[in-house]
C-alpha cells in the first residue's frame, strides 16, 4: 500500500489564500499570481526535486511576484501549509500492517516540509518513505514510479496507490500500478478502507 502524504494522510492547505490565512498574512497581488502561475510552478518543481533550497525558493517566488510578498512571508506561508494528520489514518496503517501488508509513501515533498512533518505520527508508521526531493523526480513523471518500484523491490501490479490528484492517479495507472483517487475534503481514512475492500484486501475495522 503506497500513499501520497498531503491530501491523503496529512491535511494541508488547498490554496494560497488558506495558507496566507494560517500565516496571518493579507492577500496581495492576485493578478500577478495568476499571470505567473507557470513560472511559479517551475520554481516549485525545482524546490520539490531538491534542486534549490527553501531560501532560494522563497527569494525566487518573491521576485516573480515583484515583492508582493517578501521572502520571509513566503517562508511563513510555506510553514503554515502543513496542518496535521487526518483523523483515523494511523489506525488504517496499523490495520494494514496487522493484515501482513507493507506500507510506503510516495510524495511530492520538499526537504523543508519533510523536516516539518517528521514528528507527525503516521509518517513514522510507514515502512518505506519516498519523497520527490530524495529521488530528484516528481509525480506525475513516469520515472518516479519506476524509481519507487526499484526501491520497494515490488512490481507495479502489486502496488495499490492512493493520491488526491487525479493526474497522479492516472500516471500511476499508466505505470501499471493499481491506483485510487482520494477526496481530501472528506474523511480520508474511510475512503482508504473502502478502497481496500473494493480491491479484495481485508483489514480489521477501526478499534479491533
Amino acid at each position: 500500500m503506497c500513499f501520497d502524504l498531503g491530501g491523503v494522510l496529512i491535511r494541508i492547505c488547498r490554496s494560497w489564500e488558506e495558507g496566507c490565512a494560517r500565516a496571518r498574512l493579507p492577500i496581495r497581488g492576485k493578478e500577478r499570481r495568476e499571470a505567473t502561475l507557470s513560472r511559479r510552478k517551475e520554481v516549485g518543481s525545482a524546490f520539490q526535486t531538491g534542486r534549490i533550497d527553501l531560501d532560494g525558493f522563497a527569494r525566487s517566488i518573491s521576485e516573480i511576484l515583484e515583492g508582493a510578498y517578501s521572502p520571509q512571508e513566503i517562508m511563513a506561508v510555506h510553514r503554515a501549509w502543513i496542518i496535521g494528520e487526518y483523523e483515523g489514518v494511523g489506525a488504517v496503517i496499523d490495520s494494514i500492517h496487522a493484515a501482513g501488508l507493507d506500507t510506503a509513501c510516495l510524495s511530492n515533498t520538499d526537504h523543508a516540509h519533510w523536516l516539518q512533518i517528521a514528528d507527525i505520527p503516521v509518517l513514522a508508521k510507514l515502512r518505506a518513505r519516498m519523497a520527490s526531493h530524495m529521488l530528484g523526480l516528481q509525480k506525475p513523471e513516469p520515472a518516479i514510479f519506476a524509481a519507487a518500484e526499484e526501491r520497494l523491490h515490488a512490481p507495479g501490479q502489486s502496488i495499490l496507490f492512493f493520491d488526491d490528484l487525479q493526474e497522479n492517479v492516472e500516471a500511476a495507472l499508466k505505470a501499471g500500478w493499481r491506483a485510487v483517487h482520494i477526496d481530501p475534503t472528506e474523511r480520508t481514512d474511510q475512503q482508504i478502507r473502502l478502497a481496500l475492500r473494493e480491491n479484495g484486501i481485508e483489514v480489521a475495522p477501526r478499534g479491533v
